[in-house]
């Protein structure tokens, strides 16, 4: 399987405190990888400088070539997105007026297909179709979290990079958003999640890596992390040995 990102040796700081430390990893075309661990283990800080909103000493390629001197925008037109933890809709606009901003790059090369992507984004998710009116404030957290992802599926991205897309939602709509993540493979697109939700994030991803402190302190084949003592007892919480006898 082709590599659509590879970052080698990544270092990123704010000022004179560098919160991630020779982080390296890689993204299969098609595949779901996933990053875990602690708050303030760095997780946002890696997604902030893959985007290119944060400056950072390293190799990053994406699709064979370096992003050492690529804009956010074009970054952005290349392919590459992502949804932050936030979310950061545009509260007083509608729902469709939102998810058409998400093509904006696609409307300056008048792409002719943003219809048909509209069209594919409300089938996907027949709450914001149903919603398409309202302002984006007025919606639930997790109608909030599927306008985020319906507006980053706008973009046509070859790479999704989500933040946290559970964070702050019940446990019934995790459950929905994970089952959402996972029928977007079945797209082409390759998805780098950073997730808390330890458990939700190995069951749907193919590959994971455990960020603490800023390094990579383990990674693997998603079930092989799962069922690892350490993980097991630290994200998942299960007793060690627990998670082989499941």
């Amino acid at each position: 399987m082709s590599r659509l990102l590879e970052v080698d040796a990544l270092h990123v700081a704010y000022g004179k405190v560098e919160a991630v430390h020779g982080v390296s990893l890689s993204v299969g075309g098609g595949d779901i990888v996933t990053v875990i661990g602690p708050n303030g283990a760095g997780k946002t800080t890696l997604l902030a400088a893959l985007m290119g909103l944060l400056p950072s000493r390293g190799d990053i390629r994406y699709d064979g070539e370096s992003l050492a001197r690529v804009e956010v925008e074009m970054r952005v037109a290349r392919g590459l997105c992502l949804v932050p933890e936030r979310r950061e809709l545009f509260g007083a606009m509608t729902v469709a007026d939102n998810i058409e901003l998400g093509a904006f790059q696609r409307h300056r090369v008048r792409d002719r297909t943003i219809a048909h992507t509209r069209d594919e984004v409300y089938q996907r998710f027949p709450r914001l179709a149903e919603r398409r009116t309202q302002l984006a404030a007025t919606l639930s957290g997790g109608e909030r979290q599927m306008l985020a992802l319906g507006r980053a599926i706008m973009s046509k991205p070859r790479l999704l990079m989500l933040d946290e897309p559970s964070l702050g939602l019940a446990p019934l709509i995790v459950k929905e958003i994970f089952s959402i993540i996972a029928s977007l493979k079945s797209t082409g697109v390759s998805i780098l999640l950073v997730e808390q939700n330890a458990r939700a994030a190995l069951q749907v991803a193919d590959y994971g890596y455990v960020l603490e402190t800023g390094e990579v302190a383990m990674h693997g084949e998603s079930e092989s992390l799962a069922n690892d003592d350490r993980v097991a007892a630290a994200y998942l919480g299960r007793a060690a040995g627990e998670a082989k006898r499941s």
